[in-house]
């Protein structure tokens, strides 16, 4: 199945408009089907090992929800380990804030192109991203993954793997009643998700790094960049 990169309608629609907030919504739903935030917060739980979590940044973050929901489940081995989210747009929501707080976790909201930050931003000890690198082509994903070495130590991404089950699933969303922009999102995201070593392929520095690049779950594809000391 060839990738095929496509925009998705919820990144065109302002962030108050209903069906936008509805998606938005939605997507809670569908990463708790895909067992995401499980697999995340498991995958950072086995690379650290032990180890302690100082900060972590979320690229394309949108409303912080991912995130809240991994450190709902990682903050009692990670103790006030400082979050920072990024995206285009700010609609972190202030019951959002106060749940960060309550798992005692800090948390900073930074509105920038992913870009932008990446050249200007200090080193950073864990990037992670959630259904993100998805939305770029080859060649502006292969600039972004370079940007991240430069400025992460370790670096987790779950996608949506490309394959024919997770598209049959892609077009069934009706049946958990998400809406139309869901319903399109979904499989524009399928059809531009990852297979094999793709995302290896495309990381520039791969004789400092160790590469992990494998299914994850029915629906995801898990990438996992840890730079070697």
């Amino acid at each position: 199945m060839k990738r095929i990169v496509q925009p998705e309608l919820l990144d065109t629609l302002p962030p108050g408009d209903s069906r936008a907030v509805r998606s938005r919504r939605d997507l809670r739903r569908v990463n708790g089907w895909m067992r995401s935030h499980a697999i995340m917060a498991e995958t950072l739980q086995n690379v650290l090992a032990g180890r302690a979590l100082k900060s972590i940044t979320e690229l394309g973050a949108g409303d912080g929800n991912f995130l809240l929901r991994v450190a709902q489940t990682v903050s009692p081995n990670f103790p006030k380990a400082k979050a920072t989210l990024l995206d285009l747009q700010n609609i972190v929501s202030d019951e959002t804030f106060a749940a960060f707080a309550a798992h005692g976790w800090p948390v900073q909201v930074v509105t920038a192109d992913v870009f932008d930050w990446l050249q200007t931003a200090g080193d950073r000890e864990v990037v992670i991203a959630n259904l993100f690198l998805h939305h770029f082509d080859d060649t502006r994903l292969a600039e972004l993954l370079r940007l991240i070495s430069q400025r992460a130590k370790l670096f987790i991404a779950l996608e949506p793997r490309r394959a024919p089950w997770p598209l049959f699933c892609s077009r069934m969303l009706w049946v958990i009643g998400c809406n139309d922009v869901t319903r399109h999102d979904a499989v524009v995201s399928v059809r531009a998700g990852f297979f094999g070593h793709e995302l290896s392929a495309l990381w520039s520095d791969r004789q400092n790094w160790r590469l992990t690049e494998q299914r994850a779950g029915a629906f995801s594809h898990l990438f996992i960049a840890r730079k070697m000391d």
